[in-house]
């Protein structure tokens, strides 16, 4: 069976700049995103083919969150990364899952976060949208720590 998806976006309260250059460097997810990750771990130069260990903090799930960048585009904000292993959860186990963000713009001090996550679950079949839900808000909750953290700290990641 052929990969299903699900999409969406949200608006941002802070720069494109600003939100591109925490997702420039993956060592800042622990920090922006503290009490959700507690430790990252990188195999590779940052490039596409680089893996990434994040390490949840035992109070939201036990853990880790393993990926592989396959895609980065700076001129474009773009992302891809293909989901190696994540604990089971609320949603499901997943048989294969891979991510798509992309940043625009949307004025001077805000943008736009588009998600698009394939996936084909271990029994087969769509994510029912309870399912949906749960996960895209994991992804966009994990965006919402980040803005938080950045409009707390004006200065940081200009």
């Amino acid at each position: 069976m052929a990969p299903l998806f699900i999409s969406d976006e949200r608006s941002i309260a802070v720069s494109l700049e600003r939100l591109w250059n925490v997702f420039s460097d993956p060592l800042a997810m622990p920090k922006v995103c503290a009490g959700f990750f507690d430790a990252i771990e990188l195999e590779g130069d940052g490039g596409p083919g680089t893996i990434s260990i994040l390490k949840f903090n035992p109070a939201i799930k036990q853990g880790s969150y393993k990926t592989r960048l396959v895609a980065r585009d700076d001129a474009t904000h773009f992302i891809k990364s293909e989901v190696l292993h994540v604990p089971l959860g609320r949603a499901g186990k997943m048989k294969s899952q891979s991510t798509e963000m992309k940043f625009e713009a949307a004025g001077v001090s805000s943008c736009v976060a588009k998600l698009k996550l394939d996936y084909e679950l271990e029994e087969g079949g769509p994510l029912s949208p309870e399912k949906e839900k749960i996960v895209l808000d994991g992804y966009f909750g994990m965006i919402k720590r980040i803005e938080d953290y950045l409009i707390a700290h004006p200065t940081e990641y200009v």
